[in-house]
């Protein structure tokens, strides 16, 4: 059994829902489909999701929303009047969203969460009629009823242990099932959302449910790219990938994957296919559990703007006891995670988000000083992260040498260094100014 994931661009229009239901035809093992919202048609259009959550707002607000409304049953209406199949779907979906407005709950994260999932819920609907118009016995099944219970942290839901027995039934069907991502139902039957992205989430899941022989992501690339093609010209395809480089390497800013979305799949160790929905027959990306090591230490290097350090200074920082522990205790009191805390004998720094510093900085930076009592504190903002990614790094020589070789050729300077225990992967802090410029030397040494 196959699970299929259809991203947003893949559902956008009648044409690309065709391509879905032709690539769904072609092997009999794919199952379980599950799909997005409608995406964007063209490079200025707006999603359904991103639709939703105005509409959503204007309620709250108590704006007049009947325009806002109207042109998100346009889009289910132009795919339905395409294919050609019954209208009385745009009559249901008309009515489920009325509903859902009327019966507006208080909580208006709780509300938000009922109005983005209906994107998902709607499309699926319509989906699995065009599959029916077609001839292809299909039907589509609500997350809540088939036992996907999540938790009730509205716009991050956790999925909850006893979903996997719930949905482990549906590997029995004959039928192809058409289930919409990104939601399920708390304990208590209110819909929560997964985060952005949670549609790759829950495909991960079903596959992990049901035990799948490889659970197939459908996106709009032919392959994931070494480097992100936008920055760096040539970039090579990756033809096979562990689940540790695509993690490390979807830290900082590799988006084909959620960064969480491959979570329940590497924990079954389900195989993960990224493939193309307008060239289905291309070979993709395979990420696996272990792969061959062959002469090609690095498998990927991405970066990720965004960034900020703090630097602490203090002569015998070594010797007193508990200094680390404070500086976390400061940062958790200030609900503030990090990413890297690389330190030496008198000194440390702390890497993490710029957005995580957003109208906490000052007071952080007081707090340091106070209980601290640091020589010198300072904060740089306008940072990128990359990382250089590779199983094969673990065994090969020089390969930090290299790496800053690259970096010293292109005239970076190198504010930071950090390599994980596991060592598969080196991060570099660097001016984001100075990123691009980077990447594409390190492209030069490692994928020549």
């Amino acid at each position: 059994m196959k699970v299929v994931k259809f991203g947003g661009s893949s559902v956008a229009n009648a044409e690309q829902i065709l391509k879905i239901i032709e690539i769904v035809r072609s092997d009999l093992d794919r199952k379980i489909v599950v799909v997005s919202a409608p995406g964007k048609r063209f490079g200025d259009d707006t999603k359904v999701t991103d639709l939703l959550i105005n509409l959503a707002k204007r309620v709250i607000e108590g704006n007049s929303y009947s325009n806002d409304l109207e042109s998100i049953i346009d889009r289910y209406r132009s795919i339905q009047e395409e294919i050609g199949f019954s209208q009385d779907i745009i009559t249901e979906i008309k009515d489920d969203l009325e509903f859902r407005i009327l019966n507006r709950v208080p909580d208006d994260a709780q509300f938000i969460d009922t109005m983005k999932a209906s994107g998902e819920d709607n499309n699926a609907k319509l989906i699995a009629l065009a599959f029916k118009h077609l001839d292809i016995p299909a039907r589509y099944l609500c997350p809540g009823d088939a036992g996907l219970i999540l938790s009730n942290d509205f716009g991050n839901a956790k999925v909850l242990t006893k979903s996997y027995k719930n949905l482990e039934k549906l590997k029995c069907t004959s039928d192809v099932i058409i289930f919409p991502g990104f939601f399920g139902k708390t304990i208590t039957g209110e819909v929560a959302t997964f985060p952005r992205g949670g549609s790759d989430i829950t495909g991960a899941i079903l596959a992990a449910a049901v035990k799948a022989d490889v659970y197939e992501n459908f996106t709009d690339v032919d392959s994931v790219y070494a480097m992100d093609p936008r920055l760096v010209n040539n970039s090579p395809a990756i033809d096979r990938m562990t689940y540790r480089e695509m993690r490390e390497l979807a830290y900082a800013g590799f988006g084909v994957f959620h960064d969480e979305a491959i979570l329940p799949a590497v924990e079954a160790g389900i195989p993960i296919s990224i493939k193309n929905t307008n060239m289905p027959d291309a070979v993709g990306t395979q990420i696996l559990p272990t792969r061959e090591i062959s002469q090609q230490e690095v498998i990927g290097i991405s970066s990720a703007n965004g960034f900020s350090a703090i630097y602490i200074d203090k002569y015998m920082m070594n010797r007193e006891i508990g200094f680390g522990r404070k500086l976390l205790e400061i940062l958790e009191n200030k609900k503030v995670s990090y990413e890297h805390i690389p330190s030496g004998i008198d000194n440390m720094s702390v890497i993490l988000h710029t957005n995580e510093l957003d109208g906490k900085e000052d007071e952080i930076i007081k707090m340091i000083k106070s209980d601290l009592c640091p020589d010198s504190i300072n904060v740089e903002h306008g940072l990128a992260l990359i990382m250089v990614v590779g199983e094969g790094m673990r065994f090969a020589v020089g390969m930090a040498a290299k790496a800053t070789q690259a970096l010293a050729n292109a005239d970076v300077n190198i504010e930071m260094v950090n390599q994980g225990a596991s060592e598969i992967s080196m991060m570099f802090a660097v001016k984001a100014a100075d990123r691009k410029k980077a990447l594409n030397s390190l492209a030069e040494i490692f994928f020549k």
